[in-house]
């Protein structure tokens, strides 16, 4: 069984979805192509970079988008089956990940769980 991907839907919406829908066609493009990425990567066995993927603590997982002026953040988390679960994503206006937006993936992902 290959890895696969989706949105966490939460009372209807899913915010992964309303936040690639607040970007650029060409930066939503991007956000794909870096999925892709990650798909392929563990599909084949590997582990993806830290440049790509990296480990937040607690199963949450971000994807690391870089635009021509700023950069994106996409959290996920993995299911069984193979299953990459998206939660949302923002972009960055500090160095570090905020600790409330880790913390919004760890609440989706409780509500996603407990929804199923």
């Amino acid at each position: 069984m290959k890895f696969s991907y989706d949105f966490a839907e939460i009372n209807g919406k899913a915010p992964m979805i309303e936040f690639l829908d607040s970007l650029s066609i060409k930066e939503r493009a991007k956000i794909f192509a870096c999925i892709e990425k990650l798909l392929e990567l563990k599909n084949n066995g590997m582990q993806p970079k830290e440049n790509l993927s990296k480990h937040l603590g607690d199963g949450i997982f971000e994807l690391r988008v870089g635009f021509e002026n700023r950069i994106s953040r996409s959290f996920y988390f993995y299911e069984a089956d193979k299953q990459i679960i998206f939660t949302h994503g923002f972009v960055k206006k500090e160095q570090k990940t905020p600790k409330s937006e880790i913390e919004k993936a760890k609440s989706i992902r409780k509500l996603w769980r407990g929804g199923r």
